[in-house]
């Protein structure tokens, strides 16, 4: 026997999130763009081939910056009739595409940058006006990942997190472009294709990062088993918790989802086991806020290991069981005497309670019992047997 609830919590103030992401969005990609021009500018002007792509890694920073922009107001909206998980997929998706955008680029940059390497093709001292520009864009830089990264951990997202990564890439490819540009000025030409191949490397090295990390939520891996164990610890603390098992995880964008068993004592109402059930889910909630859905299945015996219930052979429901009790039992007083019956589904049986206001022909209540017992023997799946005096818990 076990009931099933979905716990869906009231929903945060996704718009106030929404508009936050947007904002520090908007204001990367206006530094993006600053930056990417002055990079374009000052590497064709001097020859920096390491410059120029640093300025196309920058430039590549504003598509992904629209990219987000969309994915952050689609994949925050309310869980509707279509999707009622939510749509945090949206941004797990956006950020499988901004790794692949990532591993493009990085590409791009290191074929290039090797091509002419090999050629040998002179490169000038690019001058000190340039190596001030790379100094400035690598502060820039800097900064908006800082500030993208407090903010995609206020609003628990993982894809503003990817796109402040991205903005962090760009920033350490300006450390290796500095370098290229410094050697440079003092005759080491070729170094400046070197670190444009080098930028390319640890752009890709990102682009795969986010690739698996992302493919890792398709598939609905699960938490890290710590946190797994800490969620299996916290419910089996609540009051009348007999135990939790069964216990599943899994994310959805920057949301997680759970589904776990709770054994409670038998004889429970379903009323109190579905209280016990949402007095877990409070306390979950409470001690992980990244939860956003919580399934729990309520166990009146613990059955973890075992078939799913539903593959075994069932036992007879209650108008089955009434029809051949009365069959059974139609030359039983008592039974014609109930008010009121109670069916338990323990240890594959069905343990019968028989409620009568006045026991028939001056019985005891174990007389009656007895009575029972001895006629309901072919029924196998008959388990405990009670007979009580008073209207019942119906």
């Amino acid at each position: 026997m076990g009931h099933s609830h979905a716990h869906h919590p009231l929903p945060p103030d996704r718009g106030a999130q929404t508009r936050e992401a947007h904002k520090v969005t908007l204001i990367g990609a206006l530094v993006d763009f600053v930056v990417g021009v002055a990079k374009m500018v000052a590497g064709f002007m001097v020859g920096s081939a390491a410059l120029v792509a640093d300025g196309i890694h920058s430039f590549s920073d504003i598509l992904t910056d629209v990219f987000v922009l969309a994915a952050t107001h689609f994949g925050r909206q309310a869980p509707d009739s279509n999707h009622p998980y939510g749509h945090g997929r949206i941004e797990t998706l956006a950020t499988l595409w901004l790794g692949s955008v990532l591993i493009f680029v990085a590409g791009g940059i290191a074929w290039a940058s090797v091509t002419r390497l090999i050629a040998g093709e002179p490169i000038p001292a690019p001058g000190l006006w340039a190596i001030g520009i790379a100094v400035i864009a690598l502060g820039a830089k800097e900064w908006i990942f800082r500030y993208t990264m407090r903010v995609a951990r206020r609003v628990n997202s993982r894809l503003l997190e990817a796109n402040a990564w991205h903005s962090r890439s760009d920033a350490l490819s300006t450390v290796v472009v500095l370098v290229g540009l410094v050697a440079a000025q003092f005759g080491a030409g070729w170094m400046d294709a070197v670190a444009a191949v080098i930028v390319g490397v640890m752009v890709g090295q990102v682009g795969g990062r986010l690739l698996w990390e992302s493919s890792q939520e398709l598939i609905d891996t699960a938490l890290p088993g710590e946190e797994r164990r800490e969620m299996q610890a916290v419910a089996e603390r609540v009051p009348g918790v007999r135990g939790v098992h069964d216990l599943r995880t899994r994310t959805l964008g920057s949301h997680a989802l759970l589904d776990l068993h709770i054994v409670v004592p038998p004889r429970v109402t379903v009323s109190e086991a579905h209280e016990i059930g949402n007095a877990v889910t409070r306390r979950l909630r409470e001690a992980f806020p990244r939860l956003s859905d919580v399934t729990f299945h309520i166990d009146p015996e613990d059955d973890s290991g075992e078939t799913e219930h539903s593959l075994r052979p069932g036992l007879p429901l209650r108008g089955d069981v009434e029809g051949m009790l009365d069959e059974t039992w139609r030359n039983v007083s008592v039974w014609h005497a109930r008010v009121a019956l109670d069916l338990h589904y323990l240890d594959n049986q069905v343990d019968v309670s028989i409620f009568v206001n006045a026991l028939p022909d001056g019985q005891s209540l174990d007389e009656a019992a007895d009575e029972l017992r001895r006629a309901a023997l072919p029924l196998g799946w008959v388990g405990r047997l009670r007979v009580w005096q008073g209207p019942g818990k119906g």
